[in-house]
């Protein structure tokens, strides 16, 4: 039998693995941390007001590819390529979520409806993400080596997670929540498929690194279609809902720097 905690455990003490697992994290953070970056130069007049949180967002993004950076040298261990197939955010990008990565590199400005795009996939994104810290918070936030790291990241998810509900629903009281809620269901659907195929490429590549025998390969290979069966009949729904946040104003004030590791 295998565990959630005993997979990740698997990864942490194998230094490929580990290596692997850090590296396409901080990759994923340094891309977001990019396009938040690009958004906040490029906000359009009227939502100006945001432009100081979209910064936030991005710093807080580029500080979790440095502390994955140096959970690496801490072991002494160099980046590894990232497979293709396991870019969450460019895979995202390839079904039209989001706001493509051409745009974002010209120097006009965004438009309002662009905003509730990038909020949007930003909701549902960072519902992932939020989920994902609460399972290794519980099993790893003691953990000696990577407890630390997987602490502060998870605040800062949490922190994403509610200043997307709470801008998201300002903007839906300013006449917007038809586009916004279906923004949200085209990416919820979008973002199903594609975790699911990351999720195989990733649990993939560690069996290849790990050696893993076929079955232990085969279960994981069906649990995650199980979990991708599940959200498709209604877990979905989790991601798609706008709450006001216990957390108001989250993203408001300066980001805190990335804690030394190495």
């Amino acid at each position: 039998m295998f565990s959630a905690r005993s997979l990740f455990q698997e990864i942490v003490d194998n230094d490929d693995s580990y290596r692997l697992f850090c590296s396409i994290a901080a990759s994923g953070e340094a891309q977001g941390g990019w396009e938040n970056g690009r958004i906040a130069a490029l906000m359009p007049a009227s939502l100006r007001d945001l432009a100081p949180k979209v910064t936030r967002h991005g710093a807080d993004e580029d500080k979790h590819g440095r502390i994955f950076q140096a959970l690496l040298r801490r072991r002494g261990l160099t980046p590894a390529p990232v497979p293709e197939e396991t870019d969450y955010t460019a895979l995202l990008e390839r079904r039209g979520i989001g706001l493509a990565h051409d745009k974002l590199r010209r120097d006009e400005p965004l438009t309002e409806l662009d905003i509730i795009t990038y909020l949007s996939h930003s909701r549902v994104t960072e519902q992932r993400a939020a989920d994902q810290m609460v399972m290794l918070t519980k099993y790893f936030g003691d953990h000696p080596e990577v407890g630390k790291a997987i602490r502060i990241i998870a605040h800062d998810e949490d922190n994403h997670l509610a200043y997307c509900h709470e801008e998201l629903l300002r903007l839906a009281r300013l006449g917007h929540g038809r586009t916004i809620q279906r923004i949200l269901h085209d990416c919820a659907r979008a973002e199903l498929v594609v975790y699911r195929d990351v999720s195989l490429a990733v649990m993939d590549h560690m069996g290849r690194v790990l050696k893993w025998p076929k079955a232990k390969s085969g279960g994981l290979t069906t649990a995650i279609r199980a979990v991708y069966g599940y959200e498709r009949l209604g877990g979905w729904r989790r991601m798609v809902s706008l709450r006001m946040p216990e957390r108001r104003d989250a993203l408001g004030g300066p980001p805190a720097s990335a804690p030394e590791f190495a």
